[in-house]
């Protein structure tokens, strides 16, 4: 009696199996991936997503060669932007949610991003005065970012910095001009702490960033732009790549702003010889242009 329904309890077995694993396998692939990626798209600008939520950071989206070369800063001769966007403006735009302007200088906020980005579409700044300018541009959600404010299931804080040495700073009209910019921190459960620099020099606000939040990923626009008859930079340098990464040895340091914009002093080749001499070059990424970094 139990040899003659063996071969039948061996069927429902394999098929029971079958099932379970087809039913496994659709469930993997019908669940959406999480995932934190930020694509560099150009300069400053990059795509940060975090599981269903895309945040589009200061999008300067014109041609090659659209502007002349910022006064008074180094190789002034050159036109801006030095490159082509490594993809048409309408893909950088196409599923972000929210745009983040850190500040409106030209290689942060241009007129193309002006003209490709939804007039609707929700848009953080930093304070009410470029609140102000982004309306008179036809923005109609625009939000002044403070302290844990959620979208999309992220929690975005502004954070502080100076975009320039004290010399600059004392001096007019020079320190109206650079302005201030501001550097956001994204947590969301689930997922590592990104912390977005900004345009700024190394400062006490950021040492206080990396105290409190403790990220996992490090965002520095590092090109070290100079101005001409100043010392040191307006934004960060190579330096300051090895003081983030030795300062959060577990986070994963991400170097932009480089090879864009005229007055940028550093470029990746030379940064990456000096993280390999650093031995830091496993916690350093400084990606190309249009490449997608998943962490």
């Amino acid at each position: 009696m139990q040899t003659r329904f063996l071969p039948t309890l061996l069927a429902l077995t394999v098929l029971a199996t079958t099932v379970a694993h087809a039913e496994d396998q659709a469930t993997r692939t019908a669940a959406p991936t999480a995932r934190l990626e930020l694509q560099q798209i150009r300069n400053a600008t990059a795509r940060i997503t975090f599981g269903q939520t895309t945040f589009l950071i200061d999008p300067m989206l014109s041609k090659k060669g659209t502007y002349p070369g910022f006064a008074n800063t180094y190789r002034s001769e050159l036109r801006n932007p030095l490159v082509e966007l490594p993809m048409p403006a309408e893909d950088v735009v196409a599923g972000v949610d929210a745009v983040i302007v850190t500040h409106t200088h030209l290689d942060h906020w241009d007129d193309a991003a002006q003209a490709a980005i939804p007039k609707g579409l929700p848009l953080f700044v930093q304070h009410d005065a470029d609140a102000a300018i982004i309306r008179k541009q036809g923005f109609t959600d625009v939000r002044v970012l403070g302290h844990h404010v959620e979208f999309g299931g992220v929690i975005l804080s502004k954070t502080g910095g100076q975009h320039g040495t004290d010399e600059m700073y004392a001096t007019q009209p020079l320190a109206g001009l650079l302005g201030e910019a501001m550097g956001v921190v994204f947590e969301a459960p689930g997922y590592g702490t990104v912390y977005l620099a900004g345009d700024t020099i190394w400062r006490d606000e950021v040492d206080k960033t990396l105290t409190d939040y403790k990220p996992s990923v490090i965002v520095l626009n590092a090109g070290y732009a100079k101005l001409t008859g100043f010392d040191g930079a307006i934004i960060m340098g190579k330096d300051d790549v090895l003081r983030a990464a030795q300062t959060i040895p577990t986070a994963t340091v991400v170097a932009v702003h480089l090879d864009a914009i005229n007055h940028m002093a550093l470029g990746r080749a030379e940064l990456r010889k000096f993280v390999m001499a650093q031995g830091i070059q496993d916690r350093v990424e400084i990606p190309e242009d249009g490449a997608s970094l998943k962490f």
